[in-house]
């Protein structure tokens, strides 16, 4: 078993609560079930949000999914100039039998666009 980093991000349509919490869950859902992963893998996750989201902390939506028990933070992405709009981005931190090479980043709908290059 080692401890590995997965990556996702969801790009929002709107700035509301109901909004981020239905995406951004759906964007933890993904990340493990793409990755074979369940809520006891979690060691952590990191959560991110862009300047322009202000309805709630994106790490509501898995304290919502039942992932009580782990350590959550939120942070504020850099505001740069032309980034795109809306974005929740995660980093987990997890348990895995699986080669770093073998992790699925996700990223959903235009959130791929941010990492073609580890979009799954």
């Amino acid at each position: 078993m080692a401890v590995r980093a997965v990556r996702g991000a969801v790009q929002l349509e709107r700035d509301d609560a109901g909004h981020m919490d239905e995406q951004v869950s759906q964007l933890l859902t993904a990340v493990l079930e793409r990755n074979g992963l369940v809520a006891d893998d979690l060691i952590s996750v990191w959560f991110t949000a862009t300047p322009d989201l202000h309805s709630d902390f994106p790490a509501a939506a898995a304290r919502n999914l039942g992932i009580v028990d782990v350590p959550l933070i939120c942070a504020q992405e850099l505001d740069v100039v032309g980034a795109m709009p809306r974005v929740v981005r995660i980093l987990a931190h997890v348990e895995s039998h699986l080669d770093r090479s073998e992790i699925a980043h996700v990223y959903l709908g235009t959130a791929a666009a941010l990492r073609k290059d580890i979009a799954q």
